[in-house]
């Protein structure tokens, strides 16, 4: 939930989420919720923004799909969301950091006066920003996207 005025009365609103995942290499559910697998390894968009919108930033989110040694799967070797003029980079198995613009930071970090946080939930990176974006990644085989619906 999440207060607002309304007709000069704070109000509690519910904020509802739509979630896109990748999980174990080629699994892959859309927003809309639609499966489908596939296996490429190169550079994918999860999402970003296709035109430009006064209420949002513009931003995307990416995830580098590379060979899996000794199998058939792809699997995830880095994360990236673009946002502004900040690119926070995840890299498949180092846990507890992130690259901000290409330097290596140990988590939590706050950038942009806190409109940016990185911290880590359980055993993933928790990427959130303050237009209500979240991007949770394991550091493995997972990636999950939510946004405000």
């Amino acid at each position: 939930e999440r207060c607002e005025m309304v007709d000069g009365q704070p109000e509690c609103i519910q904020e509802t989420f739509s979630t896109c995942w990748l999980a174990g290499g080629p699994h892959y559910r859309s927003f809309d919720g639609k499966t489908f697998d596939f296996m490429g390894t190169c550079a994918y968009t999860l999402t970003t923004i296709c035109s430009p919108d006064p209420t949002l930033p513009a931003f995307s989110v990416e995830v580098k799909k590379e060979e899996k040694k000794n199998s058939k799967v792809s699997s995830i070797g880095s994360i990236t969301i673009h946002v502004g003029n900040v690119t926070v980079t995840a890299v498949r198995s180092e846990n507890g950091m992130v690259r901000v613009n290409n330097h290596r930071s140990r988590l939590p970090i706050s950038l942009s006066h806190g409109k940016l946080r990185i911290h880590q939930k359980g055993k993933s990176a928790l990427i959130q920003l303050n237009f209500n974006l979240k991007v949770l990644y394991n550091w493995d085989d997972h990636v999950v996207v939510k946004l405000p619906a």
